[in-house]
């Protein structure tokens, strides 16, 4: 062997050492389980790499003639700028990020007029920026970064530092994400100031990205999502809005959001609105006071073009982002019918979904093992076999959120509808039956918005509603999916409240009750719209009119011993509009009639009745 050669092979084999030496030393992410571990060289947070810098966008909402810049802030282990490592990215967006409004009095809708005519007008709050650059929120960076992540974070149009104009669901909310993740990915233009022409790269992002967040924060995912960005590989999305027509109006009836009575999407975007002081009275005067004023139709409570454009269900054409659903079924802010429409088109479309159900209400992440895998296989590529897992995740009635059961879909494949039919029976109360007996006849109850569902569930005072209950069960039933009510009714007005609620009986009033021990789902409607959704009629008194409407989705255990009841009212006190008392709704009870998803189908329902 020559010289030239024993020093070639002694070079190479150097080599080889000095880089397994350093592979050995360099910080890289770690995999166990199929699920990104904590790592101790990104764990410490005086490593970590902050800074901020603004993207362009293609849109121009404030009117000043310039493309619009998002305002976005990085978090990163120190080893992206030591030793060039590049890691996938956890994004969140949010309008609240730079604070909202804090005067409320006087911000939502008066809700106490007649239906059909026009509240007084209410107050305009501005709200006061807070918060400093570079840090727009801490949020997430303790949870992903020390498990190999970035964690970017950006405040959305119009909210914070970020330029132009909030629109609530408008186009810009969907394309604000899009540019951010589009520069993520080596594709877009970030600057160091949002005036400025010096140029920030995303050197450090491999890019893969996913998205998360809780309520509107859950909302921009899914809003990304549609736009079809090359780069989001998946989506976290927790107790997110999909539609504001669903958020603000239910089948034609202006229902406010649980909590927030009055509030309206232009309620919300004067509540968001941050952005730069200078550019409002343009953003007021295009956005709120022309393009809401004229599309949300607080009258009629209509579908329209409008909510139509804020609706994400209609956009769902490009969605291709890898989909774990998270919501609660008893969150009547942001209700879980919300979640379900986009799963079912998602799954239709053949992308991968799962879907995670507690029984608590507004927000709730899925357990930290699940968003990890998710994060794991998308982003990091690790071959976990998470598409074989469970998937529909359901929290049963009375386990911890993070001991979810695993189930082979939502609704449960075992479940099919059982109708159940009005019997008039004793002054109060009525039956739920499966069986149907002609001549039962009709009832009428009288509206009063000064009684609560609660005061009326409890109540053996058939005046104010009508109460149809199934014999006491002798055997748990579990329901799952979504409850379907055909209503046949007549209103002594032209325009009438319709509420429904599916209640288990007795009720319990225990301090420290759970919701679940007294509501199983709610639903509510505007007879004016029993033909369609974009069209109203006056009600003729008199007449009878026939509407079918679905329930908020439900996935729950009836226990034994109770008795679930139909309930049907007229102005709900704590979501709809409040006329005057008084008007009085006739129900034809031979024409009316509820389907509920029984797992196990009409034998499990009639076992749970007939058990000894």
């Amino acid at each position: 062997m020559n010289s030239f050669l024993k020093v070639s092979i002694i070079f190479t084999g150097l080599l080889l050492f000095t880089q397994s030496t350093i592979a050995q030393n360099n910080a890289i992410p770690v995999f166990e389980n199929g699920e990104a571990q904590i790592v101790e060289a990104f764990s410490d947070p005086e490593e970590w790499i902050r800074h901020d810098l603004w993207v362009e966008t293609n849109f121009d909402t404030d009117g000043d003639g310039k493309l619009d810049k998002m305002h976005v802030s990085v978090t990163r282990p120190g080893q992206t700028k030591t030793e060039g490592l590049k890691l996938p990215v956890i994004y969140v967006s949010s309008p609240y990020f730079a604070g909202v409004s804090g005067n409320v009095e006087g911000l939502f809708w008066d809700v106490k007029h007649e239906l059909g005519e026009s509240a007084k007008e209410r107050v305009h709050p501005e709200v006061k920026r807070r918060g400093k650059r570079p840090v727009i929120s801490n949020s997430h960076i303790k949870k992903w970064v020390p498990r190999g992540y970035i964690v970017v974070h950006s405040s959305s149009p119009g909210t914070g530092l970020s330029q132009g104009s909030p629109t609530v669901g408008g186009d810009n909310e969907s394309l604000a994400p899009k540019a951010v993740i589009d520069w993520l990915c080596g594709r877009g233009n970030g600057f160091a100031s949002p005036d400025g022409n010096e140029e920030v790269k995303a050197f450090w992002s491999t890019g893969k990205v996913g998205m998360t967040g809780t309520s509107y924060n859950g909302t921009i995912p899914v809003a990304a999502a549609t736009t079809g960005v090359e780069g989001l590989e998946a989506i976290i999305p927790i107790a997110p809005n999909t539609s504001y027509y669903h958020y603000y109006r239910s089948n034609g009836l202006v229902r406010s959001p649980g909590g927030y009575l009055g509030e309206d999407i232009d309620v919300l975007y004067d509540f968001i609105h941050s952005g730069d002081e200078a550019k409002r009275a343009y953003n007021n005067k295009t956005i709120r006071d022309t393009e809401m004023k004229n599309g949300m139709d607080r009258i009629t409570g209509d579908y329209n073009d409008f909510w139509a454009g804020r609706d994400y269900l209609n956009d769902m054409k490009p969605f291709k982002a890898a989909l774990l659903m998270s919501h609660g079924f008893n969150d009547w802010n942001v209700m879980p019918e919300h979640s379900y429409r986009i799963y079912q088109a998602a799954k239709e479309k053949g992308v991968p979904t799962q879907i995670y159900y507690h029984q608590n209400g507004h927000g709730g992440p899925p357990p930290m093992r699940l968003m990890n895998r998710w994060f794991t296989r998308y982003l990091h590529g690790v071959e976990n076999n998470v598409e074989q897992d469970a998937k529909a995740w359901i929290v049963r009635e009375n386990d911890s959120r993070n001991n979810p059961t695993p189930y082979k879909d939502y609704p449960n494949p075992d479940a099919s509808n059982v109708t159940l039919h009005l019997q008039k029976a004793s002054p109060g109360f009525g039956k739920l039956s499966v069986s149907k007996n002609k001549k039962q006849g009709r009832e009428t109850f009288v509206d009063d918005f000064n009684l609560s569902g609660s005061d009326l569930a409890k109540s053996l005072n058939a005046k104010n509603r009508l109460l149809f209950l199934t014999p006491v069960l002798t055997d748990d039933l579990h329901i799952s999916g979504i409850p379907k009510v055909t209503i046949n009714l007549a209103s002594s007005k032209p325009a009438a409240n319709l509420s429904v609620w599916l209640i288990s009986l007795p009720w319990n009033q225990e301090i420290g009750s759970k919701i679940t021990d007294n509501i199983i789902t709610r639903g509510w409607a505007d007879p004016q719209n029993h033909k369609s959704l974009s069209t109203s009629e006056p009600l003729i008194p008199g007449n009878f009119y026939q509407l079918s409407f679905e329930l908020m989705p439900d996935d729950q255990i009836i226990q034994k011993g109770q008795q679930i009841g139909l309930m049907i009212f007229s102005s709900d006190r704590e979501f709809t509009l409040w006329p005057e008392p008084g008007t009085e709704l006739t129900i034809d009870l031979d024409n009316t009639s509820i389907g509920l998803p029984v797992v196990g189908g009409k034998n499990a329902f009639k076992k749970a009745l007939n058990k000894n």
